[in-house]
């Protein structure tokens, strides 16, 4: 079945428009329901958490009208991390967890992300399964079996302990100033009062959500301004997060960024030399760059890469019983403490790294010289397929045999909106430039 409702992590789009309205998220919210009460039993229960976002109030009341009118019960988490979501449904004994979140987008946005009884994110069969229920008519709950909805009050604080139980006890972090920006997100009140409670001194920003300022020159995608106030304070380091805490990025003493390329590198070599490195490898995705490859290699360790998503990071990761994976992005997964991208897991693992070896964070952040990256978006309208036009498909051929041997290139269409990526990598940047350049222009003529 071909999926036109869920993309590369669940559902997402603009709110109060398709697929992002009240009455869509209620049809979801029902199908999900019914998906995961099948045996029309009563007793099931799903777990929601959301970001910050102003729409988040609208598609939660209307998820919990889905769900509940096929029998389901609703446990109402809050604003918390997407991480937390999932802890909390495996933790909670729920047949279903759900985030309200469109991750690192605008406030515009929102998005409704699955995790099965597990924990972990529901995978692309049982999305269709769904999106076929969807699709059909559903049947609701008999007057007498139809769901409860409840709010749970101490849901940021069992993540918050559960979130100290992955490092050893005491105030691991005594003496150290560290500088958090939450984006303004999901993770606002629980990363401050996680580090906090280790011991650390801490700077916050991106702590006063409004319901539109979420990731708004602030946060992941924005690191500049955590690097800034690391240099203005003197800070041991920034760690900046994404609106709903499953990204990170690491601000070193001097203002420099690290990625989660960076971030992977150092957990890898490290996990391999104490022999937790599940059979010496790193999963990451095609997107990461070609030095963190080579770092691997150089150690005796492999790269195993995926299609972009850290779904598909995690998926592979299960399936090969491997126990370290993430993207470049930030997204960095540990599934010895967690079941998807735990930015602020992750932040606390590189901190006790720091505070172990008693190095500075530029010392720890560098691991490997990336190669040249370059990546330019298209955005194109929909219902245009840019990547079958025949003028495009000669200029990436073209682009292909110039960098051969070389470098390399990647043509993709994003999951989450309506554009396509073009990334090369080459240490020559001039042919670099010039190949996706040329690529560019093609598709730019094609959609023009």
């Amino acid at each position: 079945m071909t999926q036109k409702l869920f993309g590369t992590d669940g559902v997402r789009g603009t709110a109060n428009t398709y697929p992002m309205t009240a009455e869509n998220a209620l049809r979801i919210g029902a199908a999900a329901g019914r998906h995961f009460r099948r045996d029309g039993s009563n007793g099931h229960r799903v777990v929601i958490g959301k970001d910050t976002r102003l729409s988040g109030y609208m598609i939660e009341n209307a998820l919990t009208a889905g769900l509940t009118s096929t029998g389901m019960n609703v446990l109402l988490l809050g604003p918390v991390p997407t991480p937390a979501v999932g802890f909390l449904t495996r933790s909670m004994r729920a047949d279903l967890g759900i985030m309200i979140s469109a991750s690192h987008n605008g406030h515009q946005d929102n998005g409704i992300k699955f995790f099965g009884p597990d924990g972990f994110k529901l995978s692309d069969e049982a999305e269709a399964e769904i999106e076929a229920i969807i699709a059909g008519e559903i049947a609701l709950a008999q007057p007498a079996n139809i769901g409860r909805a409840k709010r749970i009050d101490d849901a940021r604080g069992r993540y918050v302990e559960y979130a100290k139980t992955t490092l050893p006890k005491g105030n691991l972090f005594s003496g150290m100033k560290v500088v958090v920006d939450c984006a303004n997100g999901a993770a606002y009140q629980v990363a401050p009062q996680v580090l906090w409670e280790l011991g650390a001194e801490v700077i916050q920003i991106g702590v006063t959500p409004n319901g539109k300022n979420i990731n708004l020159e602030c946060g992941s995608t924005h690191p500049r301004v955590c690097a800034a106030k690391v240099l203005e304070t003197g800070a041991d380091l920034g760690i900046t997060l994404d609106g709903d805490a499953d990204r990170l990025i690491v601000i070193d003493e001097r203002g420099q960024i690290a990625d989660g390329d960076q971030i992977m590198a150092l957990f890898a070599e490290r996990w391999a030399a104490e022999q937790r490195l599940q059979d010496g490898v790193l999963v990451a995705t095609v997107m990461s760059n070609l030095g963190l490859e080579r770092f691997l290699d150089g150690r005796g360790l492999r790269l195993e890469r995926t299609s972009v998503g850290d779904r598909y990071v995690v998926e592979r990761m299960r399936q090969g019983g491997w126990n370290l994976g993430g993207e470049q992005s930030g997204h960095i997964v540990m599934t010895d403490y967690a079941t998807t991208g735990d930015g602020l897991i992750a932040a606390l693992q590189f901190m006790a790294v720091l505070a172990e070896s008693g190095k500075p964070a530029s010392m720890l952040t560098r691991c490997f010289d990336p190669v040249p990256q370059l990546l330019r978006n298209l955005r194109y309208m929909p219902g245009v397929d840019l990547l079958a036009e025949t003028k495009v498909i000669a200029a990436i051929d073209a682009g292909r045999d110039a960098l051969a041997g070389r470098g390399r290139l990647l043509i993709r269409k994003s999951g989450t909106e309506p554009l396509v990526r073009v990334m090369a990598e080459c240490e020559d940047e001039g042919l670099m430039v010039r190949v996706v350049g040329d690529i560019i222009a093609e598709m730019e003529s094609v959609a023009a």
